[in-house]
Order: structure tokens, then C-alpha cells, then sequence
């Protein structure tokens, strides 16, 4: 449900992303001629209320609990209608994503949404100067004047370890003010799901000029954990958290059982998609959570969840996470690399699974072979790690022994 995010949680992005494509209800719509389909989008707008919201950090601004994450696809202007229609008004986008033109399109289209949208997007800086640079250039691909929020995609390792300094630096710090001041983006800050982002968030507590993080993020963190003290201080700070990429990897027909196991989710009546959201959302430090809805379906049904959300009692979600971890899963948002310790190798094991997840759940083949092509030698041969040792390390128990062979065939 969704960091690249290819972006973030996909209620299948925490699960099994599209490959079912689009239900009977949608089918309909789009079987339908062209014209009374989009009567039907409009008349839809004009009955349906607007998503809860929450005040992002400091900023008070009030953000969709649900936001929409996009990425590149040919049905994406339909998309941006229907979301909006169902009261989302919080777009996710990114140079990387290919998703810029077509919301451009959609707001040149719709010129009244765009003073109530609020729109993120992201790009890949290495110094604070590109970072000034590269805003102008995503406002130019939006079409726009200014966004509501800009940030350092991915912040990470990758970047250097001289990253970790980043957020409570003097000179990002310069950066930050100096786009806010100019008035092309009212939040700056960074999307995180390296395997220090534990260090990465607390490093911006302490800088204390970060606006806003989007970081990997599950809903059943252990009270003691790095990250969730992180998250705590950030929160202490004012800045404002946005969850992304959850959990993913699992198909809906295996998912189907999972009510059965929840009390909660039979007595809602809420599929375990729907019941990850409201577990996410029990977390009060999280402003929004981000969710790359390929379909109407996933749009009508995470809308309904936010509308009728309830807070989760920590008992209902531990149910809830063991009988999703049972089902098997192929992205353990909870890694912070202890999988690649405890089996003894130098290779990023975590990410290989998550950019497996890219390929086989969200339908982002080519963006997934890209980041794995971009990986190191050393990060990518797993062929020394002790896997059952890795797997007994795995707080989600991905079973590498299965998953680490098929990034091999589909990434290589």
C-alpha cells in the first residue's frame, strides 16, 4: 500500500499490486461509450465528500489520509479523475515515475483543482544546488507554479554515506529555506527506505528544517525499534510522516482467508487490504499514507477505507500481521538489512526482494531491471549468504531461498 516508489503502498503495493486488472465494475465503465463514462465520473465528483484528513507536521497544512501514488500507465488521466472524484485530493509523482505529463494534462483540463490538490513530487539532487535547479525543472513537466511539497528521492546510502549528514546540514538547510522562499514549493523534504532510515530520520529531528518524510513504514513496529524511536522523535519535532511501501508480495486469492483470522476485519466487514490501511492510519504521527492505485477498483475500495476508519487496537493488528506474514510475503518493510547480517553476506538481500516485488507484484519491469542494473557487483551476489539463516533474521520471514533465484532469471 506506495518509496522509487514505484512508488509506495499499492494496496497491492503492500500485496499483490494489478495483476488482475479491472473487475466487473470497472469493466463496465470502461466497455461504456467514452462520453457517459465521464458523466458518470462528474456526477460522481459532485456527490462524494472529500477524504478525512490529517495536519502534516509543523506545517498545519491538512493532507488526504489516502494519497494517491502514480507511476507511469495509459489509463492514468482516468485515474486522476476517479481519485478525485472519490474525495482524494493528494497526488504522489516523481521525475522517475513518467507520471508528471499526464497529471499536467489532467490539471490543464481541470484548472479549479489544482488550489486543492496538494502535489509531491521528487527528484535525485547530489548537491543542494541541483536540488534548487531540478524544482524548476519538475514544475515545467507539472505545468505548474509551485508544489506543495518537494523531495530528495530516496535519500539513502546510494547517495554516499556523507548523506546521513544531509538532514541537519547548514547548506541543505540554506536550500530548504531558500526554495520556500521563493514561494515554488510551500514543504521541502526527503522520501526514505534505505536500510539506515532509522538514522536518516533521526538525523532530521535533530536538523530541525526537514518539513516532511515519506518513509517505508509498517504499522506493527516493535515499541523498541530504531526506526519507530526515529519516527518518534521526528514527530516530537513537527515534521510530517507519510507511510509508504508497507508490505507487498502476496496474491489476492491467498488474502482471501485473512478476515477468517482477524475478528476485526470479519466484524468490519474490511478486506485485508482495507484493514492494513486502518492498522496504518491507528498510528497517529502518520499524516497520510501513500497507496498506488492501478485500477477503480483499488480507488473505490481504499476510499471507503479511509471514510470509514476506525483506530485498530495493537492486539487486532499483531492478528492482523500474523496472518498476513503466513500467507508469505516478497517485501519486508521492516528491513533494516538484518537479513544480509545474519546470513553472513555482503549482499543487499532486502532490496534484491523488494525490486523482485517491483517486477512480479506492481507490474514495473523495466524500472525494476534499471535499479538492479545500478547495483553494485557485490551488492547483488548472494551466493555466499547462509539463506536459512537470513530467512530465521527476516521479521516478515521472506523465504529468500525461493525469491533470491527468480531476481536472478527476471533481473539479470
Amino acid at each position: 500500500m506506495s518509496d522509487t516508489n514505484p512508488n509506495a503502498l499499492d494496496r497491492r503495493e503492500w500485496m499483490k499490486a494489478s495483476a488482475t486488472g479491472v473487475t466487473v465494475g470497472a469493466a463496465t465503465l470502461t466497455a461504456t461509450h467514452p462520453a457517459i463514462a465521464q458523466e458518470k465520473e462528474a456526477d460522481a465528483a459532485k456527490a462524494s465528500s472529500t477524504v478525512p484528513t490529517r495536519p502534516l507536521g509543523r506545517s498545519g497544512i491538512p493532507v488526504s489520509m489516502l494519497n494517491l501514488g502514480t507511476f507511469r500507465n495509459p489509463g492514468l488521466d482516468r485515474l486522476l479523475r476517479f481519485s478525485f472524484a472519490n474525495g482524494i485530493r493528494y497526488i504522489d509523482t516523481a521525475k522517475s515515475y513518467g507520471s508528471e505529463p499526464a497529471i499536467a494534462r489532467w490539471l490543464k483540463d481541470n484548472p479549479g483543482a489544482r488550489k486543492d490538490i496538494f502535489l509531491v513530487t521528487k527528484d535525485h539532487p547530489n548537491t543542494p544546488e541541483q536540488l534548487i535547479a531540478q524544482l524548476d525543472q519538475r514544475l515545467e513537466a507539472l505545468q505548474t507554479d509551485y508544489l506543495d511539497l518537494f523531495f530528495i528521492h530516496g535519500i539513502g546510502t546510494d547517495y554516499g554515506y556523507g548523506s546521513l549528514e544531509w538532514p541537519k546540514s547548514k547548506e541543505w538547510k540554506e536550500a530548504f529555506e531558500k526554495i520556500k522562499k521563493s514561494g515554488k514549493a510551500k514543504l521541502v523534504g526527503f522520501s526514505c527506505h534505505d536500510q539506515k532510515r532509522a538514522e536518516f530520520l533521526q538525523a532530521a529531528a535533530e536538523g530541525g528544517f526537514v518539513d516532511a518524510i515519506m518513509v517505508q513504514y509498517t504499522p506493527w513496529l516493535d515499541k523498541d525499534a530504531p526506526l519507530n524511536r526515529a519516527l518518534d522523535a521526528c514527530h516530537k519535532a513537527g515534521i510530517g510522516l507519510i507511510s509508504m511501501k508497507q508490505v507487498a508480495g502476496v496474491g489476492d486469492t491467498v488474502l482471501d482467508d485473512v478476515p477468517k483470522h482477524v475478528p476485526y476485519l470479519k466484524d468490519k466487514k474490511l478486506s485485508a487490504y482495507q484493514g492494513l490501511l486502518h492498522a496504518i492510519w491507528s498510528d497517529e504521527r502518520i499524516s497520510s499514507c501513500c497507496v498506488s492505485m492501478r485500477n477503480t477498483d483499488q480507488i473505490r475500495e481504499n476510499a471507503h477505507a479511509v471514510k470509514t476508519y476506525e483506530p485498530m487496537k495493537m492486539a487486532d493488528i499483531h492478528q492482523l500481521r500474523d496472518a498476513v506474514v503466513k500467507c508469505g510475503l516478497t517485501l519486508c518493510a521492516d528491513c533494516t538489512g538484518q537479513c544480509s547480517r545474519a546470513g553472513g553476506t555482503k549482499a543487499r538481500i532486502g532490496d534484491l526482494t523488494r525490486l523482485l516485488t517491483y517486477h512480479d507484484n506492481f507490474g514495473f519491469r523495466s524500472e525494476a531491471r534499471r535499479q538492479y542494473s545500478e547495483m553494485d557487483a557485490v551488492s547483488r551476489d548472494w551466493s555466499d549468504a547462509d539463506l536459512a539463516a537470513a530467512e530465521a533474521a527476516c521479521p516478515n520471514r521472506l523465504k529468500f531461498s525461493s525469491l533470491l533465484p527468480r531476481v536472478d532469471r527476471c533481473l539479470s
